[in-house]
């Protein structure tokens, strides 16, 4: 006989109950929200130019109403200074809405191709169709900007859109969650809040498309739910950005550059500069340059700076401390930490190993190791060996510097002479290669990854039209192989014939016009 259960196993079952029946009550609730949104995107109602217009208008009117109430969520998830809030999340955010809402006529408008002989006669275009709902997966590190950032080109394509926040800035996710359903359409923008359960749950249903940015481990985890739908990803990852430097720099504002882009978000950036590579006479006059900058920028005590972020969480930051605690190269400046205020000094490592931890995955913090080597071929070579980075950073006057990293290199984003700004231009796209990522983004080319592009070919019952085609009809003979041959041959066709079919239309209006007026004069009309 099977033993009594004793009262405690007894509440661990009614437990474990209760936490099934929470599991499938949420599970059901999910799939509601993404029903929901079907629902609203076969309705109709995303896909006229008012509609989305008037969304990413109040897009725009949340971001300014509400700036002061970001800046506390993230001052609470990382202690972002005010200004990194404003302009590297919030006002970044606003450009994007702004140029959707300036550019969104031109986007939508049918793009018209070249053609071929055979459809000389022909209409050929390009209609641009929302997907439909897809699924935006932000990232902790701006919590704001990566949840919010995809969604202005995803209204503008028309598309209805969940948004999961991530969990690991609780209080970023809380007023995305607050504020969107005051501003946009309930029925086609919705917030889904909560940790892995609530990700894993969503990763089930059947999305047109899944937009994440975080890291390369759960963008696998991401890519592998959505085959199962077949559902296209574009996956934001990271990786180790290289930053190379040669003597030709302007070592004073390379210095400048270089700092400011490892401090900001205090490192957790996934551009952020990785590592140095350059020569050991560079490397001495860089540490010099950078040590002088963190006495300017942050003082004696940088951590009681007002200008610095905090890491995230104490996962991360153990992390970052056994990478400094494991290296064995030398420590020229910061390396101080204080796990109870989650804060890491800005830190520079010369005579770092290759194969030690800091030179195998992304730091993902303020930590900076430099590499010396000898050559730019040298430096390709090393890049070449690693993974594909996010971005690849070059300070040389050099001219034949430059052009070797750019030819010889594969990279999402190059940047010369400057270190993250590339990011302020929306007619550059963002995106990874490889492990570092897939899709791109940022203006135009955030509404075209929210796009489908048909294809058209709009053709009328002419006589001419009739004629060009017939060699397809049977009875086959080598005849119409030869001529269909000659018709469909790839070949650069003038411009000027493209004004076919409306000269033709104008002359045969001429044409009618004389016709009309003999026949008047021969009738007496």
């Amino acid at each position: 006989a099977l033993p009594e259960q004793t009262p405690l196993s007894k509440a661990k079952l009614k437990l474990l109950d209760s936490l099934l029946q929470e599991i499938m009550a949420r599970t059901v609730q999910l799939s509601r929200v993404v029903a929901n949104s079907r629902a609203a995107f076969l309705s109709g109602k995303t896909r006229p130019l008012a509609w989305r217009m008037s969304q990413l208008e109040n897009l725009l009117k949340m971001l300014n109403e509400n700036e002061a109430s970001i800046c506390e969520a993230l001052g609470k998830d990382l202690r972002k200074p005010k200004q990194e809030c404003i302009s590297l999340e919030i006002e970044f955010l606003r450009n994007d809405v702004r140029g959707c809402i300036n550019n969104i006529q031109d986007w939508m408008a049918d793009y018209y191709v070249e053609k071929n002989i055979v459809t000389l006669m022909d209409t050929t275009l390009i209609h641009y169709d929302p997907l439909g709902v897809v699924l935006i997966m932000g990232a902790w590190n701006y919590p704001i900007k990566l949840s919010l950032g995809p969604l202005a080109g995803a209204i503008s394509a028309g598309n209805c859109v969940i948004i999961k926040p991530s969990e690991l800035a609780p209080a970023s996710s809380s007023i995305i969650a607050s504020l969107i359903p005051r501003y946009l359409d309930k029925e086609c923008f919705q917030v889904v809040e909560g940790g892995i359960q609530e990700t894993t749950t969503l990763l089930e249903e059947r999305f047109d498309h899944i937009f994440f940015t975080g890291s390369g481990p759960v963008g696998k985890i991401v890519r592998a739910a959505a085959n199962k739908h077949l559902t296209p990803v574009t996956l934001e990852l990271g990786g180790k950005s290289p930053v190379y430097i040669d003597s030709s720099a302007d070592m004073e504002i390379t210095a400048r550059r270089l700092l400011w882009a490892k401090c900001i978000n205090l490192g957790q950036t996934c551009i952020a500069p990785d590592y140095v590579l350059c020569s050991k006479e560079v490397e001495v006059k860089l540490v010099e340059k950078m040590r002088s900058l963190i006495g300017e920028w942050y003082g004696i005590d940088p951590q009681k700076s007002p200008n610095l972020c905090r890491i995230i969480n104490n996962r991360n930051w153990d992390r970052l401390d056994n990478l400094l605690k494991s290296t064995k190269g030398n420590i020229e400046l910061g390396g101080e930490t204080d796990p109870n205020d989650l804060y890491i000094a800005p830190t520079v490592i010369t005579g770092v190993g290759y194969d030690e931890p800091l030179m195998l995955d992304e730091i993902f913090g303020p930590i900076l190791p430099i590499v010396c080597v000898n050559s730019v071929e040298e430096a390709v070579q090393f890049i070449n060996k690693r993974e594909k980075p996010l971005t690849l950073y070059v300070f040389s006057s050099d001219k034949a510097a430059q052009d070797a990293f750019k030819t010889s290199t594969s990279s999402g984003s190059m940047v010369v002479n400057d270190a993250v700004v590339h990011l302020s231009v929306e007619t550059l796209p963002f995106g990874g290669v490889g492990a570092s990522g897939m899709g791109g983004y940022h203006g135009k080319y955030t509404f075209t990854t929210f796009s489908h592009q048909k294809s058209v070919l709009v053709r009328d019952f002419s006589a001419i039209g009739e004629y060009l085609g017939e060699t397809r009809y049977p009875p086959y003979e080598d005849w119409k192989i030869k001529r269909m041959g000659l018709l469909l041959k790839n070949r650069k066709i003038p411009k000027c014939l493209s004004l076919l079919p409306y000269l033709a239309c104008f002359f045969l209006g001429v044409a009618s016009v004389f016709l009309v007026k003999l026949m008047a004069n021969n009738f007496k009309l």
